[in-house]
């Protein structure tokens, strides 16, 4: 039988497929952020907590900038899902390493879920990586606006190494929310939150 006539998997089986992206997913829990071991970070961050405070930081700008904070998060989100198989490659190690697009990956990733689960997630994929929309480049502000946070963040806990990421991310900015937000981090506290709403004793 032809591929163009292949049989239509069940609801169970295309239930198991989405199933299967979800568990693969999870591996993010537990990879590490790998460019920040060469800033001497010996415990970074896992990529799903990025991806989760981009999202956040995504959610924000977006508001900020009166784009849609909904799909902004869903591209932040999606953003790194992809490295479950081919990891955190750091910045030095795209100078010799050639990776399958992350359009590619995707799609590989969710082929055997619903339809309707592969076209939601390979088009939001597919809008971050062409970086055409205003939710998309509000989403790469949000993913460099992250790592500039976590590097203040490292600094402020002694890590003296942390300049050089926080000027890459800070000149990859694009909207005037993404620098309002970055000066706002690099003269605050990162604690500073914690004593809002504490009163004396």
């Amino acid at each position: 039988m032809s591929p163009d006539h292949a049989p239509t998997p069940s609801p169970d089986a295309q239930a198991a497929g989405a199933m299967s992206f979800i568990s693969e997913i999870g591996v993010l829990k537990h990879a590490k952020r790998t460019g920040w071991w060469f800033a001497g970070i010996t415990d970074p961050e896992s990529i799903a907590e990025h991806s989760f405070r981009t999202a956040i930081i995504g959610t924000v700008l977006a508001a900020m900038e009166g784009a849609d904070p909904a799909r902004v998060a869903l591209l932040c989100v999606l953003h790194d899902t992809q490295e479950t198989r081919i990891t955190d490659i750091p910045h030095i190690g795209r100078r010799y390493l050639t990776a399958t697009d992350n359009q590619t990956i995707t799609a590989d990733q969710v082929a055997a879920a619903p339809e309707s689960v592969q076209q939601t997630i390979v088009d939001a994929v597919t809008e971050y990586e062409t970086a055409q929309t205003l939710e998309a480049i509000i989403a790469h502000d949000a993913d460099k606006l992250e790592c500039l946070v976590q590097a203040v963040e490292y600094r402020q806990q002694g890590n003296t190494a942390m300049q050089r990421w926080i000027d890459s991310c800070h000149a990859a900015l694009k909207t005037d929310s993404a620098h309002r937000l970055a000066a706002a981090a690099l003269t605050g506290k990162p604690l500073a939150w914690l004593h809002t709403f504490q009163h004396d004793e």
